[in-house]
């Protein structure tokens, strides 16, 4: 035990003086260094496009292409890299690995009321808690210059976040582990946050809100079906962004279902058992994981009500392929014992506050290629939203990174140990002064990067789709 921490004081409190005495080796002021990468951006993005579904990946292409934003968004894997050559603190969390600030959203409790979180955790992996913390404010920056913001203003939104993220640490800190997991976001606090902006701002939040509500199965049903002439709802193709493989089987699918089922708990497994698989289909989400299987599956209950789950592919985490991390202690190390589909569920429940009650996994479910791949299971835009960002001002931004700040600081310190990093950050400003700086730098770079993947595109390196 360090000299520097005394036996007689509780386990918080060693771990809080911990922290303070990781300055001298890194100060806090050292977090803002920038080392400018050596490494070839596209080559990385070729590198994960070898395991991607050919003809979806210059759909990945095209979308990354549409802005430096949406660059970073697919970028995990690039930036992971990068972080990894930066100097940190000394202690690991549960880290998100992609918690930029469109990963934040709405989403239904299991008692039906809407939230706020984190939303994506296909990245999720043990990892030093400032990578995370860098993740989200060098997009801050960038979402910020997307909107047409000032450099000063980027610059604002951007210290509010990290300065939230140090208030939150401290004050979770200073109550009980119980109390630290039971704290949430719901909308009451969510409109007490974003209300300090003009009336425009206010009515796209009750907007983004009310949209989220409207997004059940019922409503999938109607959008994305059609009744065939048996009487029973299909999933319309949309090609290439919702399609049914030749190779997909509902036998098939309804023997990994059975597998799907035994990850859940006793009570959610009990009710999906009373609903039957109609149909399922491959549908693209997102940026960065255009590309990797991810299905829709149509669900009947015994009303003939619909449920839409999605199975999605995991892969390995980033912040180990890219990153290089290593878990380094038993708690955080348990995320890795049972595949890359525990590995998400796992991750997701430890740091979201209230989580999906479908949420379960599927491990070396082996595909038609021969290749062994895993999945997470989840329902299918039950309540989900997330808040149009470039549409945000400066001011109405600023409040929102400052949430988001506060939601990744509870979300680490589920982690045992983190009030190492109350004890890091401290008091004072220095910390959120580095990250500007070094988020500005990032944000510099991720324009080098974008514009990079232009050449390659124009030089016919790499294939893109645009408008998809």
């Amino acid at each position: 035990m360090s000299p520097l921490v005394s036996a007689r004081w509780s386990p918080v409190e060693q771990d809080r003086a911990k922290g303070k005495a990781a300055r001298q080796s890194l100060p806090r002021s050292a977090q803002g260094i920038f080392l400018t990468p050596e490494r070839n951006p596209v080559a990385i993005l070729e590198e994960q496009h070898a395991s991607r579904v050919a003809h979806l990946v210059p759909v990945r292409v095209g979308r990354m292409l549409q802005t430096p934003f949406a660059f970073y968004r697919g970028a995990a894997a690039v930036m992971a890299g990068d972080v990894s050559r930066g100097q940190t603190s000394g202690h690991q969390v549960v880290a998100c690995g992609d918690a930029h600030l469109a990963n934040f959203g709405l989403y239904a409790s299991p008692e039906r009321r809407l939230v706020f979180d984190l939303n994506d955790f296909d990245e999720v992996f043990p990892a030093p808690w400032e990578w995370d913390v860098k993740r989200l404010t060098a997009s801050i920056w960038l979402s910020g210059r997307n909107s047409g913001h000032s450099e000063e203003q980027c610059r604002t939104a951007v210290e509010a976040a990290a300065r939230s993220y140090r208030l939150a640490m401290r004050r979770l800190f200073e109550g009980t582990a119980a109390e630290r997991y039971y704290f949430q976001v719901d909308t009451e606090i969510l409109t007490a946050t974003m209300a300090s902006g003009p009336f425009s701002e206010k009515r796209l939040l009750d907007k983004d809100m009310k949209k989220a509500k409207r997004r059940t199965s019922e409503q999938v049903l109607a959008k994305m079906t059609a009744e065939t002439v048996h009487g029973e709802p299909r999933i319309v193709d949309q090609w290439p962004l919702v399609y049914h493989p030749e190779t997909a089987t509902l036998d098939r699918v309804s023997a990994l279902f059975d597998l799907y089922r035994s990850s859940l708990r006793a009570d959610t497994a009990v009710l999906v058992s009373q609903y039957r698989l109609v149909d399922v289909a491959i549908r693209v989400v997102g940026v960065g994981s255009v590309g990797t299987r991810c299905w829709v599956i149509l669900m009947l209950g015994p009303s003939g009500e619909p449920l839409f789950l999605q199975a999605k592919e995991v892969q390995r985490s980033v912040l180990e392929s890219h990153g290089g991390a290593k878990p380094s202690s038993d708690v955080v190390r348990l995320l890795t014992n049972f595949g890359q589909g525990y590995r998400a569920v796992a991750g997701q429940r430890i740091m979201q506050a209230q989580s999906d009650p479908f949420l379960g996994w599927v491990g070396n479910s082996v595909e038609t290629d021969g290749q062994l791949r895993d999945y997470f299971v989840r329902q299918f835009r039950d309540m989900k939203g997330s808040f149009a960002v470039d549409e945000l001002g400066p001011g109405p931004l600023t409040d929102y990174a400052r949430l988001c700040g506060g939601v990744l600081a509870r979300a680490h310190s589920q982690t045992p140990g983190s009030a190492f990093i109350a004890g890091y950050l401290g008091r004072s400003e220095v910390f959120e002064k580095s990250m500007t700086g070094w988020a500005r730098h990032y944000a510099d770079q991720t324009e080098k990067d974008h514009a990079e993947l232009e050449r390659a595109v124009r030089a016919g390196r790499l294939d893109a789709e645009s408008g998809i």
